[in-house]
Order: C-alpha cells, then sequence, then structure tokens
C-alpha cells in the first residue's frame, strides 16, 4: 500500500530539508521523498541518513529521489526515478524486495514503459507550471490527466504532481488520479498536509492499495 499524498522535500541546505522533514512528519506525512539535485553521492548518503532517522522516528516512509544506491544503503522505503534516471529494472536488481519504486512520467507513453518495467506508482505531470525543475515539459492539466488515465485503466497508483495546491484535489482525482505529490505548497504551510489529506480521503487506515502481479 502506498500513501495518496507524497511530500518532496525542499530547501536552499541539509538543515533546511531536515527542518522541512521534520515539519512534513509532526504535521501528518504519511511519506516524505527526499530531493536533492547536484550532489556527490557520499554528500546524499550522509544527508539521506539523517532523513531516514527523523522519518523513522514518526514511522513516515522515506522515499530516494534519483540514487537507488543510497536508497537501499539506509533501507529506505523505496527510490524515485526520473526519466534521465537509472532504468526501474536496473534499481529492482539492486534494491531490497520490500522496497518500492516509483516513476516520474509526463505521456502516455512514458507511463506504459513504466508499467512494463513494473514500478509500484507513477509521478504523472507537470499538472501546472512550477520553478522546482530546471526544464519543465508540457504541462497537462486536467484534460491531459484525464486523457491519459482513460487509456491506461490500471490498478497502478498514478500520483497528480508539479504545482497541485488545495483547490485542485478535487477536480484531479475526478480525472482518475489517484494521488498526488507536492512540494511548494506544503512547504510554504505544512498545515495544508491535514486538508490535502482529507480532501484525498487519506489515512493510515485507508491507504491506496496496490498488488504485484
Amino acid at each position: 500500500m502506498i500513501p495518496k499524498l507524497h511530500y518532496i522535500s525542499q530547501g536552499s541546505s541539509p538543515a533546511a530539508h531536515f527542518d522541512n522533514i521534520q515539519k512534513a512528519c509532526t504535521s501528518g506525512a504519511e511519506l516524505v521523498q527526499l530531493r536533492l539535485k547536484h550532489i556527490s553521492e557520499k554528500k546524499y548518503l550522509k544527508i539521506a541518513k539523517e532523513a531516514r532517522e527523523i522519518t523513522s522516528h514518526f514511522q513516515t516512509r522515506l522515499i530516494i529521489n534519483d540514487n537507488y544506491i543510497v536508497a537501499k544503503e539506509v533501507k529506505a522505503d523505496g527510490v524515485h526515478l526520473g526519466k534521465t534516471d537509472s532504468c526501474p529494472t536496473i534499481a529492482r536488481k539492486h534494491l531490497y524486495s520490500w522496497q518500492i519504486i516509483g516513476g516520474t512520467a509526463n505521456t502516455i507513453q512514458d507511463c506504459e514503459a513504466l508499467l512494463d518495467k513494473q514500478v509500484n506508482y507513477i509521478s504523472l505531470g507537470p499538472f501546472r507550471a512550477t520553478n522546482t525543475k530546471e526544464i519543465t515539459p508540457a504541462v497537462l492539466g486536467l484534460n491531459g490527466y484525464a486523457a491519459i488515465t482513460d487509456i491506461l485503466k490500471t490498478g497502478t497508483p498514478i500520483l497528480g504532481v508539479g504545482g497541485i495546491t488545495t483547490k485542485d484535489v478535487s477536480s484531479i482525482l475526478k480525472t482518475g488520479i489517484s494521488g498526488i505529490a507536492v512540494s511548494e505548497a506544503i512547504t510554504r504551510d505544512f498545515n495544508t498536509i491535514r486538508l490535502f489529506n482529507e480532501l484525498l480521503k487519506a489515512s493510515s487506515a485507508a491507504e491506496q492499495r496496490y498488488t504485484f502481479e
């Protein structure tokens, strides 16, 4: 099972990431993705270990962005792989059997490729343009989400991502998207985690379920 709300960490320094991750956990986040770019594996590992300590204290799940080696080393709950990161099939060979793999998608072809590689969830976006990525692919919006989910018809959780706010959740869920990944809106106000969860009807007892074939 996988939570319907993922918080993607933000911060201008490791200390800022730790502070925001702790605030997210305190505010009720069930899953946090540690997202660091342009950093050495050695430093990433050190930061990830600290993040793992924080999330473990709150019994919050931790996903490592990009680096499956770091994810395995710190025994994170899984890894999230972008379109230019390692292949999920390769990552699966190195990870523990219980660790999950998520993948980033922007098109129906991306989604189909990830499903073929048996990822555990897909982050589909961007819903709208954001400042968190250097290169932003085509914005999908509600129409893009509806078109893709209508074709896919998969049991694998599809999460919306990209500039999503609490005002968007109801409309996004109507397109067939099953959850969301949020960075900016939560970092601005961690109290929104509770509202996001209410809108998603998400809780520890009612999470998105998936099965392995």
